[in-house]
């Protein structure tokens, strides 16, 4: 290093190789030491120098503190670890999420307010989840039923207007929060029973039962009493009589939930939480605070975790169906016709209702409706007859409702 130095900064004589030294001024001299160190420096973080000591330019990750409002052993987990991986390969160690589970730093049910303070720096959970501060949260997530699936009303929040409503939500409930979605859920079955499923609207009443969001106030009007859980408190529930049906997510939600040591009927098949999506929270300070390459990173990770969700889901949930009818002797059905249309005459009750206690529910709920008369109608029309070639394939017949 010495010697490399007192080359470049000769003043006249000779240099090792025999020949003349450009004669340079003390001004000059510094100001060609600086060049060369500054390109040693980059040339460093590439591979060393022969000669020159290694300088440490790589500077401390960014750490986020994530908590998800799932159980360790729920399949939901998986789903936010396919998010977190992403995240944390694509960063390059320039940021860095560390995940917990439900119950970690808060309750299920507290995350929303956790991320806003900065108590967490970031969340994993649905919705439905903070719809006791507004109903009009469940409706970016579990809303009544308008025809569309859950695919085409994740197209509403990215592209039909959706998430300009959403943040506008989040600015009036005065929640520091940056929020991303994945993943449109298959439909949730109507749920586990102790008893026989109910095939009628009369037979609806009466039944303890657990959902949460909008599907409350859904299963409320038609008769059924109803209390919100996060999954890790239903099977218990179960246990001691609090419950005597409910519906989580999934079959395999459920499967490891241990709904098949409780009760041995399930219903598949609803319209009280036909569509749903993750919702992935970040404090806005620390959001702010990110580069724009980081930022996009958290955003759209997001949308690549979406398509692996669906893809995990779609492997696992049929596999669990079929160990719960198997292996577990569950009496799996499909929920009759005559209850679906009580959830939709119920629907309507509920969201006039809403609607008229709350003008920004109405227009949340129009702009949904609007997105899903355009994309469901040209589904219906497009769409090939996938029951018809299931069935034509495997020559079976199906279950109708």
């Amino acid at each position: 290093m010495a010697k490399t130095v007192k080359s470049v900064g000769m003043i006249g004589g000779e240099n090792p190789s025999g020949k003349k030294s450009v004669r340079m001024t003390e001004k000059s001299s510094k100001s060609h030491r600086r060049t060369f160190f500054a390109k040693a420096l980059k040339a460093s973080s590439v591979a060393p120098i022969v000669g020159i000591p290694m300088f440490s330019i790589a500077s401390s990750p960014v750490v986020l503190k994530m908590q998800g409002a799932w159980g360790a052993k729920d399949i939901m987990n998986e789903f936010a670890l396919e998010y977190v991986d992403r995240v944390n390969k694509m960063a390059e160690g320039r940021l860095r999420i560390d995940y917990l589970t439900a119950g970690a730093v808060v309750k299920p049910f507290e995350i929303t307010d956790a991320v806003s303070k900065g108590v967490l720096d970031a969340g994993h959970q649905v919705p439905v989840y903070w719809y006791g501060k507004s109903k009009v949260a469940s409706l970016f997530g579990s809303g009544p039923i308008n025809g569309a699936n859950s695919e085409q009303m994740l197209g509403w929040i990215k592209r039909g207007g959706g998430y300009e409503l959403y943040e506008k939500l989040l600015k009036k409930l005065n929640l520091n929060i940056k929020g991303f979605f994945a993943f449109p859920m298959p439909t949730q079955p109507l749920g586990w029973f102790k008893k026989k499923p109910p095939m009628g609207k009369e037979e609806l009443k009466g039944f303890k039962y657990r959902t949460v969001g909008l599907a409350a106030d859904l299963m409320q009007e038609l008769g059924m009493k109803v209390t919100q859980l996060p999954g890790g408190e239903i099977i218990p529930a179960m246990e001691r009589g609090v419950l005597d049906a409910f519906e989580f997510n999934n079959p395999t939600s459920d499967r490891r939930l241990g709904a098949q040591d409780v009760c041995k009927n399930y219903s598949l098949g609803s319209f009280h939480q036909a569509m749903e999506f993750f919702e992935i929270l970040f404090n806005r300070t620390k959001f702010d605070e990110l580069s724009d390459d980081l930022k996009a990173i958290l955003e759209y990770a997001a949308e690549a975790a979406s398509s692996s969700n669906t893809w995990t889901a779609q492997k696992n949930y049929s596999k669990d169906l079929q160990a719960l009818i198997v292996k577990d002797k569950v009496r799996v059905s499909r929920t009759s016709r005559e209850v679906f249309a009580a959830q939709l005459e119920a629907w309507d009750k509920v969201t006039a209702r809403l609607e008229s206690e709350d003008p920004f529910f109405k227009e949340v709920n129009a702009s949904a409706k609007a997105w899903a008369k355009k994309v469901a109608y040209y589904s219906f029309f497009n769409e090939a007859d996938f029951r018809m070639g299931y069935e034509h394939t495997f020559k079976v017949k199906l279950p109708r409702d």
